[in-house]
């Protein structure tokens, strides 16, 4: 399997990111945030891609070290 497509819950993106559940997804719904993926059509459980994550993370110490600079 590739790491790139990897697919993990919202523990395991919370423990990542250190964000609330709720600032997450508010985050997301702005488009601020990786969009989530529904694992099964139709049904409510859903997953974030790992690598997208982790994409954004550096993003956010990108753009941290820009204004530092």
């Amino acid at each position: 399997m590739n790491n790139s497509n990897k697919l993990i819950r919202i523990r395991a993106v919370l423990k990542l990111t250190g964000l609330s559940r709720s600032y997450t997804y508010q985050l997301a719904d702005k488009g601020l945030f990786p969009q989530s993926v529904q694992l099964i059509s139709g049904g409510t459980s859903v997953a974030w891609v790992e690598q997208e994550v982790l994409d954004w993370i550096d993003s956010r110490i990108q753009a941290r070290d820009e204004v530092a600079a």
